[in-house]
């Protein structure tokens, strides 16, 4: 994994900043959600993040980059990849789990059909 120098960072120099340069592009949380959740293959996490396959690829390979996420190969004709969190990416299931509660308490209407399914993921251990 390469390093974030702070004072590389334009604005207040902090590692909060440093970290969403990594997992602050659009899908990348979305990614890791959905390997935390048990999806292993490319298509398993296109399926479950709703992302163009493009930006699922790019998102990947820049989560590799960064020691959030690991490719091992499964098949070799055609090549084919499973995607696992590294220990680094498994330390990101707090925050996604912070997450899913602010989410259901601040932005998802109180209505929702599909709020029920969540506020017991939100409460339940190790869920996001």
């Amino acid at each position: 994994m390469t390093g974030t120098r702070l004072a590389e960072l334009p604005g207040r120099p902090c590692p909060i900043a440093a970290a969403i340069e990594v997992v602050g592009e659009r899908w990348a949380l979305l990614i890791v959600r959905e390997l935390h959740l048990g999806a292993k293959t490319f298509n398993e996490i296109v399926q479950g993040t709703g992302a163009p396959r493009d930006r699922v690829a790019a998102r990947l390979k820049s989560l590799a980059e960064a020691g959030i996420v690991e490719r091992v190969a499964y098949q070799s004709s055609p090549q084919r990849f499973e995607y696992h969190l590294t220990p680094s990416g498994q330390e990101l299931a707090p925050i996604l789990k912070a997450l899913l509660k602010w989410g259901l308490k601040h932005v998802v209407q109180p209505d929702d059909p599909d709020r029920d399914a969540y506020r017991s993921a939100a409460v339940s251990k190790g869920s996001a």
